[in-house]
């Protein structure tokens, strides 16, 4: 069997976990988000399931990869607890589901990024998204997609993953501060800013039963957290490295990302009247910015910068979503990694036709996904290292960590008990929102 990969250094890795949490999640969806669930009291849940919830769960996930040193499954054997590798394996599948409609969304970031060019949505934005966003024209995009997500994943983990993510991270952040800057100038950039940073509480008290399972959900996937994504990274890592440094660095960049796409995005939609609408499925933030592009001065290069730098985030986050099963099947069973990275790939494109032809079918994998398989990851992690698995395992967060025994004493202790009730309760708002969905004919 071929040498394991691992990153060729600190930064490698940083950067590459930063691309994972750094994807649609952040620019696409947590505005849009933000503005359908009341703006800043969204904000304000975000950012404490961010810190509070979010950053002690990828600390578990760094600890499960670094220890196991293999893919999510086999993780969990060589720790000696084999009776939980179905953990693993539910990240293994959520990664799976999710990258078939997540490419399909990654499908119309590049038909904007065409549509930029040619200014073919500054007419009638909603007529353009609908052409895209299903049949032939999304099948076609979400095939491209992926098609790029393959090859940089079968280049493997050094030259393929890492090289791509330091080149597209620093870019993302650049272009994102100069779209921030641009967007101070736009006449409806102070009413934005008030709608994004000053809370009502009251609309947190009137909505608690959505806005907290969407913004745990929100969390957990800008964090790429229950995928497995991170097991499968830190499995990548050197036994020197700071995981709680490294985990925090990670948090710090990916909150920054998806706080400077909030400055871009609401000052555009409130100097264009389109803030109202914000948040009504998954297409409508492609319909808003579209519409708002098309009403501002050199409304065609802002588009095209912006849909650039999301297409780098959905990138950047959808060669980790391939990453997981590909290295789940490629140790397990032996196969090469570029013939596996095409097999699953391929695959995962066919599974996500079905989206391709209908977005309430995207919007049916999303919810599975977020409300129900991302929340139920989280908690078996944290039933795993809060009450399952040895201290000695345990103590692979202090290897090469200057925080001391302390630190590792407090987290485990929230691992125990804060983690799990919080993610029950948003578990169980989660399903009562499919419920309800299911009830209303959301999904079909």
């Amino acid at each position: 069997m071929a040498e394991r990969e691992t990153w060729t250094s600190r930064a490698g890795f940083i950067f590459a976990a930063v691309g994972s949490a750094v994807g649609l999640g952040n620019i696409w969806s947590f505005p849009f988000q933000t503005a359908a669930n009341g703006g800043a009291a969204f904000l304000v849940v975000y950012l404490a399931a961010v810190f509070l919830i979010g950053f002690p769960t990828m600390l578990i996930e760094f600890v499960i990869g670094r220890r196991g040193e293999q893919n999510p499954v086999a993780a969990f054997k060589k720790l000696g607890y084999e009776q939980w590798s179905f953990t693993g394996g539910i990240g293994v599948f959520s990664s799976f589901v999710t990258l078939a409609f997540y490419s399909v969304v990654g499908g119309w970031v590049l038909s904007y990024i065409v549509g930029s060019v040619t200014g073919a949505y500054f007419g009638d934005p909603g007529a353009y998204f609908g052409a895209v966003s299903a049949g032939p024209t999304a099948i076609a995009a979400h095939a491209v997609f992926m098609a790029i997500t393959i090859g940089i994943v079968a280049f493997g983990v050094t030259d393929g993953i890492e090289r791509a993510t330091k080149f597209m991270i620093p870019a993302i952040i650049v272009l994102l501060v100069g779209l921030a800057v641009w967007a101070t100038t736009l006449d409806g950039a102070a009413a934005g800013y008030s709608y994004y940073l000053s809370p009502d509480f009251s609309t947190l008290a009137k909505n608690f039963g959505s806005i907290v399972p969407a913004a745990m959900g929100q969390a957990f996937f800008t964090l790429s957290l229950g995928f497995s994504v991170m097991i499968a990274y830190a499995s990548y890592l050197g036994r020197d490295d700071s995981l709680p440094a490294d985990g925090s660095a990670i948090v710090v960049i990916n909150t920054i990302v998806a706080l400077l796409a909030g400055f871009v995005v609401f000052p555009i939609l409130f100097a264009t009247g389109g803030a109202g609408g914000a948040g009504g499925g998954p297409g409508t933030a492609f319909v808003a910015l579209a519409g708002a592009f098309g009403a501002l001065p050199a409304g065609q290069i802002i588009g095209l910068a912006f849909f650039v730098v999301l297409l780098f985030a959905a990138l950047s986050s959808s060669i980790s979503l391939l990453e997981v099963p590909v290295a789940y099947v490629s140790e397990n069973y032996g196969y090469g990694r570029s013939t596996t990275a095409v097999a699953m790939g391929t695959v995962i494109f066919v599974v996500g036709l079905l989206p391709a032809l209908g977005t309430n079918y995207l919007t049916l994998y999303n919810d599975v996904v977020f409300k129900f398989l991302l929340p139920i990851a989280v908690l078996l992690l944290a039933l795993f290292v809060g009450w399952a698995a040895d201290r000695e395992a345990m103590d692979e967060l202090g290897r090469g960590s200057s925080f001391g025994e302390s630190f590792t004493t407090v987290w485990l202790w929230w691992v125990r008990t804060v983690v799990p009730i919080a993610v029950v309760v948003t578990l169980y708002l989660g399903v009562k929102a499919i419920y309800t969905s299911f009830q209303k004919g959301v999904y079909f």
